[in-house]
């Protein structure tokens, strides 16, 4: 049996949510080598390139299995990879989370925001879903306030892997489908 699969392309005014693509793979390491960058993600640790090129086959793999996952971030206007956005839910997480992760260069331009916005609507509009997530350490003041311009709620502070996160919800819009 054969199953295919396609990811979607969102726009939003200077971004493009993509599937991954081989070529991001020395973007996407150098990134995910930054110590600045790692440290508020899950683990905290940084990556080689293999443990990036598995991160985005299982961002491939989410597509496939769930019909939704992350996608790469670039800039319309000159296609350079800002990080990656989407729906993150591995098997041990409580919900689907909107999650965002974007290289040095490209903080403090609201881009976070926009990205995880498009990623969020995107969700909504395809899925029946009443809240999604943004599990988010609590050290992490930029991504507490993209969950707060986003409107997201802080609903408490949960533990996975072993590490400790604000808990953010992101409800259903009104304006959602």
């Amino acid at each position: 049996m054969t199953r295919s699969f396609d990811i979607p392309t969102v726009e939003t005014a200077r971004l493009r949510l993509r599937a991954f693509h081989a070529a991001d793979l020395d973007a996407y390491s150098a990134m995910q080598a930054n110590p600045e960058i790692m440290r508020h993600l899950l683990t905290g640790n940084t990556a080689t390139p293999v443990q990036t090129w598995y991160t985005m086959l299982t961002s491939m793999g989410s597509w496939a299995l769930r019909g939704y996952g992350m996608w790469a971030v670039e800039e319309i206007a000159g296609g350079r990879f800002v990080g990656s956005v989407g729906t993150f839910q591995p098997l041990d997480w409580p919900e689907p989370e909107i999650a965002y992760s974007l290289d040095r260069p490209f903080w403090g331009q609201g881009l976070a925001t926009e990205a995880a916005g498009a990623a969020r609507e995107w969700l909504f509009t395809h899925f029946p879903l009443q809240r999604a997530a943004s599990f988010i350490r609590p050290e992490n003041r930029a991504s507490i306030r993209v969950a707060e311009k986003l409107g997201a709620v802080l609903e408490g502070i949960t533990e996975l892997r072993g590490v400790t996160f604000q808990h953010w919800l992101h409800p259903r819009l009104a304006t959602s489908p």
